[in-house]
Formats: C-alpha cells, sequence, structure tokens
C-alpha cells in the first residue's frame, strides 16, 4: 500500500497517526500495575486455571474406561 502513496502523502498519514497518539491519555505503569494486580486477584475465585474444574463440570471427563480382555 505504501508503494502506491507519495511521500507526501506518507507523512500526511504519519502526522495524522501521531495526532492521535499525542491525545491519547497516559497513565504511570506503576498506577495501571497495581489496578491490574487488584482485578486479577478479585478474579482469583473464579479462574478454573487456578482452582480446577469441578469433575461433574468438566466436559473432559472421560465418559468411560478402556477394557482389554
Amino acid at each position: 500500500m505504501a508503494r502506491d502513496l507519495s511521500d507526501k502523502e506518507i507523512m500526511a498519514m504519519e502526522l495524522a497517526q501521531l495526532q492521535k497518539e499525542v491525545k491519547t491519555e497516559r497513565i504511570p505503569v506503576s498506577t495501571t500495575a497495581k489496578e491490574l494486580v487488584a482485578w486479577i486477584e478479585s478474579q482469583a475465585a473464579e479462574d478454573h486455571l487456578l482452582k480446577g474444574i469441578p469433575e461433574d463440570k468438566n466436559p473432559f471427563k472421560e465418559k468411560g474406561g478402556c477394557l482389554i480382555t
């Protein structure tokens, strides 16, 4: 796509993108990391990877065994 555009058009697109980025609200990582940790801890009780899936609700539980005679 960039090959079809002139240098002036490419620079105009870059300028438009930079103008959008300047308007983006910035939040320090120290603040967002605390919020993220708090959210993860609040959701931990419902996380199947942490607490596991109950056997009666596990769709991947084997229905029956295999017998070799």
